[in-house]
């Protein structure tokens, strides 16, 4: 070989910063081929060794007949020897054969090389190579424990993520690692991804006629940041066995969220939730810490004057305001705030509303409230409430109960309250 071709084929290598066949470099050899190119004159071409471009060729050629699937390997030399010398040699293919070309060939097996067809192959090669997890057994069995615990109590793949800081152990490799069924876990131990099914169809609720003041069109004009700092409020159906349901106050900013016990559906029921938070915050406290309130067009919100009341709203001033009706999406993240709700008194499982205690009920708010959240940069609604409010957040922890838990002690399963019931020698929820 000429110096200057030595020259010009060392610097391609050292440019050359990726080691694999590129789809150029194979098309280029499927075009050479077809000119009846030898393989080190390819090789040249490419900066390549020969043997590269011989190993390249014998890998990923495929036949085309007598087999039916295109891309199947070829047989070994030996038989292809006996059929054809050209294909026990290089180029070990039809490729460039002056019968393929005009004058026909019978004999069989036909053997191609093809540039789209061999990046296939050797993508595939490269997706095998790469798969399992690239641990010792020790460290990976140990982290397959850790996530299997924490699935157990109830935390989301993010969750875990968070709370076990750890190298290759983000949310993305969670769930690869359930999707693979790792140490026997499935789908099936993600609530959220399995746990959606349609709704049941219901007769649509009279909706009430509130002031025109109230209005969401009414909210929507507020200052954005106003309309940021605002509660939402609803309520949480049992069974329909039950009358008793649970009032629910949430803070966007904190997603910090109340859950009452109430009696029944009927408006009282929902003064007398919103009275119990009167009590312990004062009219002072109402003030400063309900500034704004957004709530559902249901009959169970539809005496205004009564909750504005017990919102402390002065005269001329307007803070209650009132979803559309049928827009519950208008007070979206107290609706998606119920799911957390849901992990500890899910529909579907027996779990009687009108056996649910003052008790139960901090426990459920202690637990949700407790949970490290991505929105809040992985910390949890409770703190993040008591930095917003201090001590009148303080005052709201105190009077309900609510527990601010460590991320090794969150529980979000229904287990979690009838241990708790248990504990205290009382019956269970579920029937």
């Amino acid at each position: 070989m000429p110096k200057k071709a030595k020259k010009d084929k060392k610097r391609r290598s050292r440019e050359r910063s990726y080691a694999r066949l590129t789809r150029h470099e194979r098309q280029t050899i499927e075009r050479m081929l077809d000119r009846g190119k030898g393989c080190r004159e390819i090789a040249r071409e490419l900066g390549r060794a020969p043997s590269t471009v011989a190993n390249e060729v014998g890998r990923h050629r495929f036949v085309t007949s007598p087999r039916a699937h295109r891309g199947e390997p070829a047989p070994k030399a030996e038989t292809l020897a006996a059929e054809c010398p050209r294909l026990g040699s290089w180029p070990r293919c039809c490729n460039g054969c002056i019968r393929r070309r005009g004058y026909g060939c019978n004999r069989r097996p036909r053997v191609f090389y093809g540039a789209r067809a061999a990046q296939r192959a050797a993508d595939e090669e490269l997706r095998e190579s790469r798969r399992g997890i690239d641990e010792t057994e020790q460290s990976v069995a140990a982290k397959l424990d850790a996530i299997r615990e924490c699935l157990r109590r109830g935390l989301s793949p993010k969750q875990i993520a968070a709370t076990r800081p750890g190298p290759g152990l983000s949310a993305s490799t969670i769930y690869r690692w359930i999707d693979a069924g790792y140490a026997e876990m499935t789908n099936m131990d993600l609530r959220r991804k399995v746990g959606y099914r349609p709704r049941k169809k219901s007769r649509a609720r009279r909706s009430e006629k509130h002031s025109a003041r109230r209005s969401h069109d009414s909210f929507e004009k507020l200052p954005e940041d106003e309309r940021a700092g605002a509660w939402e409020m609803d309520t949480v159906e049992g069974s329909a066995l039950d009358s008793a349901r649970l009032l629910t106050l949430y803070h966007r900013p904190t997603s910090f969220q109340l859950a009452i016990p109430i009696a029944d559906g009927a408006c009282a029921s929902v003064l007398a939730g919103l009275g119990l938070v009167h009590g312990v915050l004062g009219a002072d406290g109402m003030e400063r810490v309900f500034r704004l309130v957004l709530t559902d067009n249901g009959s169970e919100f539809a005496d205004e004057r009564a909750i504005a009341s017990l919102l402390c709203e002065a005269e001329g001033e307007t803070r209650l305001f009132y979803c559309d009706p049928r827009r519950a999406d208008q007070k979206g993240g107290c609706e998606k705030n119920h799911t957390e709700v849901r992990k500890l008194l899910p529909k579907g499982r027996g779990i009687r509303f009108d056996r649910l205690d003052r008790a139960a009920a901090a426990l459920v708010m202690s637990q949700i409230n407790s949970e490290p959240r991505g929105k809040l940069a992985w910390r949890s609604s409770s703190e993040m409430f008591l930095a917003a409010f201090g001590s009148d957040a303080r005052a709201i922890l105190d009077a309900f109960g609510i527990e601010m838990l460590a991320p090794a002690g969150l529980d979000l399963t229904p287990e979690c309250v009838e241990r708790a019931r248990a504990k205290r020698g009382e019956a269970p929820l579920a029937e």
